[in-house]
């Protein structure tokens, strides 16, 4: 089938986009976008608030265990190391506590560990600076207020 220029031409058209379909489509994408992206952003944070609990309430647990084995809790020298290698003078120590090391919380940053606690005299503090990664904030995330 043999076809002349103008149905050629017209074909090419009916094929393409024009720039303005090609500009309502990325305005649509970025409308899209705007409203979505911020609904994952929170949940993400969320899913870290979330995170740093769990490792809390574990930690604390492997600390307890600590403490029953050996008749006390770790120094604030010997921190959370103490629950993945023995410290030297920690007597029926049957670790490892944790299975894996503790690094740090969702943020990036140290999980603090004081012994005896500011908030707990007769234990231990245990806490994230949580999202702000500053000391004192309304984020913090401790041992001492959770549920």
């Amino acid at each position: 089938m043999i076809m002349n220029r103008k149905e050629l031409e017209r074909l090419g058209r009916a094929r393409g986009f024009t720039l303005v379909e090609l500009l309502l489509v990325l305005v649509i994408l970025a409308v899209l976008a705007a409203v979505v992206v911020p609904k994952f952003t929170k949940r993400s944070e969320q899913a870290r608030i979330a995170a740093a609990t769990t490792d809390i309430a574990n930690i604390s647990t492997a600390i307890d265990v600590f403490e029953t084995d050996t008749g006390r809790y770790p120094t604030s020298d010997e921190g959370l190391k103490a629950l993945m290698e023995a410290p030297g003078n920690a007597k029926d120590w049957k670790g490892p506590y944790l299975k894996r090391p503790v690094v740090n919380d969702p943020w990036g940053n140290p999980y603090v560990y004081r012994t005896p606690g500011t908030h707990n005299a007769s234990g231990y503090d245990l806490y994230s600076f949580g999202p702000d990664g500053q000391e004192g904030g309304t984020d913090d995330i401790d041992n001492w207020s959770q549920k």
